[in-house]
């Protein structure tokens, strides 16, 4: 898959991620839908660096959807400090 391949199915992934986590961002969804995309890149990618699934195995949804909830919790964290400081 391409990574015009990777940007669409990484958009599915960050709504999936989305609704497993729930609750207010500090961007709104478009945010959290563009932070799911780089997710969704980089757990795939990674996934796929370490052989733990081939293109195109249905382990690299779990493995994006991973990657995705991974960015969406740090940047929370990130965000949050920022507010409160």
């Amino acid at each position: 898959m391409g990574i015009l391949g990777w940007i669409l199915f990484g958009l599915v992934v960050g709504i999936v991620a989305k609704l497993i986590m729930p609750g207010r961002d500090p961007g709104g969804i478009i945010v959290t839908i563009l932070l799911g995309i780089v997710g969704a890149l980089i757990g795939g990618f990674v996934g796929q660096a370490l052989h733990l699934y081939g293109p195109g195995e249905p382990a690299g949804f779990v493995g994006a959807t991973l990657g995705a909830i991974l960015v969406l919790w740090v940047y929370r964290l990130t965000m949050r400090r920022r507010l409160i400081a």
